[in-house]
């Protein structure tokens, strides 16, 4: 067989800093929809993105560091998908929360593994926990701040502080979401979830006739 004299003795292409890094949380995903992370080497990790394992360790510090990378990439999705936030009143606030619900349904629903593992994880690991708990608070400012300007434009009803309304409301949406990623029940069904969902969301924040 012959060789070309522009390949011949080219050295192959290096995967970057960045590729390994992406290889790795590829890696990692892929084998949580396999099997929970405490059955997760470091070996397979690093085995399955072509690297060595102190080489894995240049990039993060163990499975877990993995495992929060990932979450917070699935977040950063989710806050990319949700449009910027209108002037209030809405035009059409049934149109606007439902693209912040299928916002979040598809960004996590489309990382359903990483969403199990990092749920399985948060009860007992801190770090996981607060991170959680960072992004859950950074919605439910988001959300408060929109019921405020709403009930300040006079198209959203009185009722609860606009915070802790905004807290019960995110907290709805993320058991429920969860309970469908992880198959816990009850659960509602997917083709029902979203409607459910903005349904309540819709009647909490501008009252029943909305």
């Amino acid at each position: 067989m012959t060789t070309s004299r522009a390949s011949r003795g080219r050295r192959p292409s290096r995967p970057s800093g960045d590729e390994r890094e992406a290889a790795i949380l590829a890696t990692a995903e892929r084998l949580l929809a396999e099997r929970p992370l405490t059955e997760i080497s470091i070996e397979d990790l690093a085995s399955g993105a072509g690297i060595s394992r102190p080489t894995f360790y240049f990039y993060f510090s163990g499975k877990k560091d993995v495992l929060l990378s990932l979450l917070d990439r699935v977040a950063e999705e989710a806050d990319r998908a949700i449009v910027p936030r209108p002037p209030s009143p809405i035009a059409d606030p049934a149109a606007f929360w439902r693209d912040v619900l299928t916002a979040f349904l598809g960004a996590f629903g489309s990382h359903r593994a990483v969403t199990a593992a990092a749920d399985a994880a948060r009860a007992t690991d801190p770090e996981i926990g607060a991170l959680w708990s960072r992004l859950m608070t950074g919605w439910v400012d988001r959300d408060a701040a929109i019921i405020e300007a709403e009930r300040a434009a006079g198209a959203a009803a009185d009722g609860p502080p606009a915070r802790d309304l905004a807290t019960a409301l995110s907290l709805m949406v993320e058991r429920s979401m969860t309970a469908l990623f992880t198959g816990r029940e009850p659960v509602l069904d997917q083709d029902d979830l979203i409607d459910t969902l903005l349904h309540v969301v819709l009647s909490a924040v501008y009252g029943p006739a909305a």
